[in-house]
Parts: C-alpha cells; sequence; structure tokens
C-alpha cells in the first residue's frame, strides 16, 4: 500500500502536537498553580499528568509502528483493535468534541482578546475566528499547518521573553519555594492543570495525511510531549523567580508583567497558541468524519477515496456548520467539560488497545516500539481515575453518552472486514483458563453439561437444537455438529457454504450454540469418531443428544452408539419431538418418570432443573412420578421420595401411582403424562443382539406422547450428580426406588 499523505513528521505531527500542548492553560491559569499550591506542588501536578500522557503516547506510538494507520486517528486504532461497534462509540463522540473544540478555543481567542479591547463583543468574533479557521483548513492540511509553524515562532518568542524576563527581574531573595496557601488542593489543581496536556493525538488525527506514520507519529509525538515536559517544568521556576504570591495568585496576565517586553510578546504567542489549537481542532474532525463514513457508521456520502483532492470537503463542511451552530449556544462551559471527559475516554480506550494487543499474544502484533501492556494497562486506568478527579457528573454523562452508542451500534450489523484484537485476547484468556482447568479435577459438585447435538438437517431439526440451548442453559458448552455423508475430497462438497449457511440459521433464530458441519463416510461411526474429537482440557462434551429417527434400523445403530458412548463416559439422550405440541399445554408440566435401577434419575432431574430455569419455561412444574406394584412399595417409594427433594434443593413435587391390575407400564405413563410438556425417561443398555426389540419398545414406550427424551445417564458420577454439598447432614438412608420403572 502507497502512502498518501504529504506530510513529514515535523509539519505534520510535532508541530500540532506541541501547539495544543503549550496552550491558553500555560499562558492564563499556570501563574494562579504556582501562587496557590507552591512550587513544589506545581512541579509534582506536572510530572504527574504528564507521566500520564507520556504513557498515552507510548502506547499509541506502539500501535502506529505495528501496522500502517489509515485515516482517522485514534478511531482507526479503536475500531482495528477492539471491532467497529466500541469504534464508533468513541469515534463519534471524538468528532463531535474535535468540532466543539474548534468553538471553544474561538471563544477562548475572543475572551483573551478583550485584554486589549475591553468591548469586544465576544459571539461575533467567535463565530469570525470559526470561518477564518475553517477557511484556512479549507486551503489544505499542508497550507494549514505550514501556517502553524508561524504561529509556533509567536509561542517560542513569548517563552523567551518570559525566561528574560524572570532573569531580570531576579535579585538574592528572589527566588522562594512559594508555600501553598491552602486555598486549593492538589487534585483541584491537578484537574485545572491536566487538560494542558491533552493535546498529545493532535497529530495521530492526521494519520491518513503522513507519508509514513509509523515513523512520524512515534517520533513527533514523543518529541512533542518531551518538550512540553521540559517547558512546564521550567516555566514555574521562571514564574516565582519574576513574581510574588500575591501577584501569582490575583493576576491571570502575570506573563505579561514578568516578560520582557510584556504583552507585545505575550499576547502573540497567547493567540497563536489558542488560534493553532482551533487549527488542529478542524484539521482533525473531519477526517474523523470521514473514516466513520468509510466504515458505514456516518453517512456514505461524506466518504470520498483518497484519490479525490477534494475528498475532505463533505466532513470539513459538516464540521465547520456544526462548529458555527455551536457559537449560538452563547455558554459552551458546560459543553466544554464534556468535551474533555470524550477526549479521556479516548485516551482510556487507546492504552487499553496497546494493552489488549500485547495481552493477545497474536503473532501479528510486532510493534517496532514495544510498550509493556502492564504500563498501558496503569495508563488507561489512570485516564479513567482523572475523570472521576477532574469532574464526576462530566465523566458519567460521557460515559452513558458512549455505552448508549455501542449498545445501539451494536445492534447494528456492522461487517467488517478486518480481524481484531478481541479474538487474539479471547483465545489468550481461553488458552490460560484452559490450563487452568486442566489442573482441577472435574467433580460431581462442578460438572456441567457440555451437550453435544448431532443433526441431520439444522433447519428442520431446529426443536432439538433449542432443547439443547436449553439443557445448556447458558452454564455449559453446547455444540451442534451437522453430519454430512459423503467424500471429504469430493469436488461438489462445498463445506464453506454449508457452514456459512448453518450459521446464518443459528444466528437468526438467536440460539446460543457453536454449530459445525462435519464430514462422515457413516452415520453412525461419524457419531462416535466426532464425539471423542470433540473438546479440550476438561471442557470435552460429556453429553450426546440425538433426533429420533423413525427408521427403526437406524434407532437400533442408535442404541449401539449408546454402548459404545457410556465407554467414554458420555451420556446419551434420545429426543422425539412433534414440533406442534410444543408450548401448546394450557399449564407446562414437566414429567419425570422415576425408576432408578440404571441411575438415571439424577442426570433427569438436573436436565428438567436446567430446562425449568429458561425464560421460556419458566413457568414450568417439574413433576417426578413413579409406577408402584403394591401399596408397601408405594409408601416406600412415597418415603424416599420426601427425603431426597429436600437434599436436591430443586422446585419439583413427587407422585407415586399404584399401577393397576388391569393396566401396564407404559399405559400409565401414556395416561398421566398425555398433558405434559415434555416427559423424562430413563434408558437401559439393551443386551448384545436385543437392540432391536428394545428400539421398538421405545417406539411403544413414547406413543403419542408430546416431547419425550429417553436419557442414559454415563457420567462420571453416576448418583452423584445431586449430592448435597460437602458439610450437610447426608447420613438419611439412601431412597430405593420402585422396582417397576421405564428403565427397563
Amino acid at each position: 500500500m502507497k502512502p498518501n499523505g504529504k506530510l513529514g513528521t515535523f509539519i505534520g505531527v510535532f508541530t500540532p502536537t506541541i501547539l495544543t500542548i503549550l496552550g491558553v492553560i500555560m499562558y492564563l491559569r499556570f501563574g494562579w498553580l504556582v501562587g496557590h499550591l507552591g512550587l513544589l506542588k506545581v512541579l509534582a501536578v506536572v510530572v504527574l499528568a504528564n507521566l500520564i500522557t507520556f504513557v498515552t503516547t507510548l502506547s499509541f506510538s506502539s500501535v502506529a509502528t505495528n501496522a500502517r494507520l489509515g485515516a482517522g486517528g485514534a478511531y482507526f486504532i479503536i475500531s482495528r483493535s477492539l471491532g467497529l461497534e466500541l469504534g464508533g462509540a468513541i469515534g463519534v463522540p471524538l468528532f463531535l468534541s474535535q468540532t466543539f473544540s474548534v468553538t471553544l478555543y474561538a471563544y477562548g481567542l475572543a475572551e483573551s482578546m478583550r485584554f486589549i479591547w475591553p468591548d469586544l463583543p465576544i459571539m461575533p468574533v467567535s463565530l469570525v475566528i470559526v470561518i477564518a479557521v475553517g477557511l484556512l483548513a479549507m486551503a489544505g492540511a499542508e497550507k494549514a499547518l505550514r501556517a502553524q509553524v508561524v504561529l509556533m515562532g509567536f509561542v517560542a518568542l513569548s517563552l523567551v521573553a518570559l525566561a528574560i524576563g524572570a532573569l531580570l527581574a531576579a535579585g538574592e531573595d528572589a527566588v522562594t519555594l512559594h508555600p501553598a496557601t491552602g486555598d486549593i488542593g492538589f487534585w483541584v489543581g491537578f484537574a485545572v492543570f491536566f487538560p494542558a496536556v491533552t493535546g498529545v493525538m493532535a497529530g495521530l488525527g492526521l494519520s491518513g495525511d503522513l507519508r509514513d506514520p509509523g515513523k512520524a507519529i512515534p517520533l513527533g509525538s514523543i518529541a512533542a510531549v518531551v518538550v512540553g515536559f521540559i517547558v512546564y517544568l521550567t516555566i514555574p521556576v521562571l514564574l516565582v523567580i519574576g513574581a510574588d504570591p500575591k501577584t501569582l495568585q490575583e493576576d491571570a496576565m502575570v506573563w505579561s508583567r514578568v516578560a520582557f517586553l510584556g504583552p507585545w510578546l505575550v499576547l502573540p504567542g497567547l493567540w497563536s497558541a489558542i488560534f493553532s489549537s482551533a487549527v488542529g481542532s478542524i484539521l482533525a474532525a473531519p477526517r474523523t468524519l470521514q473514516a466513520l463514513a468509510r466504515d458505514g457508521i456516518a453517512p456514505r456520502f461524506l466518504w470520498r477515496p483518497p484519490s479525490d483532492p477534494r475528498g475532505l470537503v463533505p466532513g470539513m463542511t459538516v464540521a465547520i456548520v456544526i462548529a458555527v451552530g455551536a457559537v449560538f449556544l452563547g455558554n459552551l462551559n458546560a459543553v466544554a467539560a464534556v468535551v474533555s471527559m470524550f477526549f479521556l475516554t479516548v485516551y482510556s480506550t487507546v492504552n487499553l488497545v496497546a494493552a489488549f494487543e500485547a495481552l493477545s499474544g497474536d503473532p501479528s502484533w510486532r510493534p517496532r516500539l514495544r510498550v509493556p501492556w502492564i504500563v498501558s494497562l496503569l495508563g488507561g486506568v489512570a485516564c479513567a481515575v482523572v475523570m472521576v478527579l477532574i469532574n464526576p457528573l462530566a465523566g458519567a454523562i460521557a460515559l452513558v453518552s458512549e455505552i448508549a452508542l455501542w449498545f445501539w451500534l451494536s445492534r447494528r450489523e456492522q461487517a467488517a472486514r478486518w480481524g481484531d484484537a478481541r479474538r487474539g485476547l479471547y483465545e489468550a484468556l481461553i488458552r490460560w483458563a484452559l490450563f487452568r482447568l486442566n489442573e482441577r479435577p472435574i467433580s460431581a459438585r462442578n460438572w456441567r453439561p457440555h451437550v453435544l447435538t448431532y443433526v441431520d438437517d439444522p433447519v428442520k431439526e431446529l426443536d432439538l437444537i433449542r432443547f439443547g440451548d436449553w439443557f445448556g442453559q447458558g452454564r455449559g458448552v453446547v455444540t451442534v455438529a451437522n453430519l454430512v455423508v459423503g467424500d471429504l475430497m469430493a469436488d461438489d462438497l462445498d463445506l464453506n457454504s454449508r457452514r456459512e449457511a448453518f450459521r446464518k440459521v443459528i444466528d437468526a433464530e438467536r440460539i446460543l450454540v457453536f454449530p459445525e458441519v462435519d464430514v462422515v463416510e457413516d452415520v453412525v461411526d461419524g457419531i462416535v469418531s466426532v464425539t471423542q474429537a470433540n473438546g479440550m482440557a476438561g471442557m470435552a462434551s460429556n453429553t450426546v443428544l440425538l433426533g429420533w429417527p423413525n427408521d427403526l434400523q437406524l434407532r437400533t445403530e442408535f442404541l449401539r452408539v449408546m454402548k459404545k458412548l457410556e465407554r467414554l463416559n458420555k451420556s446419551f439422550i434420545l429426543g422425539r419431538i412433534r414440533p406442534s405440541h410444543l408450548f401448546q399445554r394450557k399449564s407446562l408440566k414437566i414429567h419425570i418418570w422415576w425408576g432408578g435401577l440404571e441411575r438415571n434419575g439424577d442426570l433427569m432431574l438436573l436436565l428438567a432443573h436446567l430446562l425449568q430455569n429458561n425464560s421460556e419455561w419458566r413457568d414450568a412444574k417439574v413433576e417426578i412420578l413413579s409406577v408402584a406394584s403394591s401399596e408397601v412399595m408405594k409408601t416406600h417409594t412415597e418415603r424416599n421420595l420426601k427425603i431426597l427433594l429436600p437434599q436436591i434443593r430443586i422446585r419439583a413435587e413427587a407422585r407415586v401411582i399404584l399401577k393397576p391390575a388391569d393396566a401396564s407400564v407404559i399405559e400409565v405413563i401414556h395416561r398421566e403424562s398425555a398433558e405434559a410438556a415434555v416427559v423424562f425417561l430413563g434408558l437401559q443398555v439393551p443386551e448384545t443382539d436385543k437392540e432391536e426389540e428394545y428400539a421398538a419398545n421405545l417406539e411403544r414406550l413414547a406413543g403419542d406422547l408430546p416431547v419425550v427424551f429417553f436419557v442414559k445417564n454415563s457420567s462420571l458420577f453416576i448418583g452423584e450428580l445431586l449430592e448435597p454439598p460437602e458439610g450437610e447432614d447426608d447420613s438419611e438412608e439412601e431412597p430405593e426406588p420402585a422396582s417397576t420403572q421405564p428403565d427397563r
């Protein structure tokens, strides 16, 4: 990619950055701070504030040396690392802040002119200044920035004048530390001073106009910050030498009293600093807006290709119109506070970007300027702390606005064409967590349902997929495997298209599962192979969910699969779902038929409990039913279930039915569960060569039940999934379920 910009390090980065740093606060508030806080505290404020902005400069410089930056500056960095949603949530306020800053600087320049012309009308003069700044920017970035070089000369001249005046005024007793008055606290003074050093991204905003951003941004920005730091350390000393504490406290234009030739050299420097800051803002704002338009966040008509010589005209026009309109707001004090907070959120986020990029461990993260992730992270946190110190209300307004914008953008379908740091960070966190997880042995207490659901047609078997998601209930990992029988090397097999179509089905239904497409030569062997390969480091699937095959032979094969899965300690669920019966009952009931000889009851209870905790099943009532062959067995089972229910802490009711002499167990089940929304029945492992007979019996057992799941618990913790926590009284007799049950 060839660079489109023409600007170098000095004109494109150093000049706008240093002129934004050395601004109005330096001229009009520094003396006041020294007079109230004293020299030592002011120097501490300067060091702390510059430390935060220096870390921020290192962070975005590190990103700039990793890959070529496009137009948009801070927005480009954030959107390419943390995604379009967060990038837009920061980028839109950033553009507005840059635009409003033009108006704020115009007001500041107009007010400072009143030192010479006390009756100067503020609003008309501010309007003229905004238009003048806009016309200068319209002439082109290079011309506007070259004009800033002249302005920088006036600022430098005022600094030299201050130094000469202070040294000429120095006497034997002139140098004192000026102790603090106690009228303002340290953090109040810090809040007043900090905006003076927040111009570190002025050059970054012109990233798309630079010949070599990867070189110009780090070199120009770091140089500007270092020079600004030296200047800010020197000025308090000069002011202490040249003026007494009372003058410093009361005279906003103390510079004009101390500096050589007074107002003649100081005021041009002050006006140059303010005007150049306005120029820097008006140059950055349309570039941010155009970057937003390029990514579809702002209206598309605002974007022009880099080859268009008038490409910035639409964005520049919008920025000027907004800045002119802001003039008529009259009082911008409240807006100014929020604008400062928006800038601080940008700085904080850029620091977090650098930290996340370093933490992600992506091989693509190879910056020439490496910054330890902890340094960038602390910089981001420090910016957030500064927001609270300066103005908690304005900070809250800025954060709420950005969160609302992020929420709105996240609901839009933003198609990014690039990868970002989020995936790398997630992978780094997952890798770390998997190693920690692998060190912790799994137990019945922390067992979770990691469900692997197999489907032949995702569209036709959406209900089975939903039940898999419901059984996971946001606590386990649910994977849905679409098995394709065929030859992996066949030319007509387009796996990418199948995966994309599958993903679209899942996304359209808003089902939180992991879809995958697997090619197998045979369905039965494929289920076993894919199940063994699924998962890693303690996060492997432990429960397999299959849909009901109408073909008896295939259902028989599924039972043979169940035998193999039992050897792998994978529980097995075979579900027959009749979609037309879902949620058609007046009252939702989940029935669990309790047998016990195969020890499936704990898993069935757990699945019913997880199902009940989903919003769609919130009103469902869980009932545990059992069939007893005699009054003795009925009493015995009721007693055991009464003991069990308080221990397992699951909302359920138990009911034991005495089997009539003229009815079979299957008939009792069909009668009692005819109106149930879901029925759970246990499975046993059929004897070898009797699988087909057992499969046919399952058909009779399912009968006309609306939704039925046959469950085989083969987990490592059979009979222990509902154990009371350690320390509870578990000395009660273990329940012995009724002998007549559907497991058999």
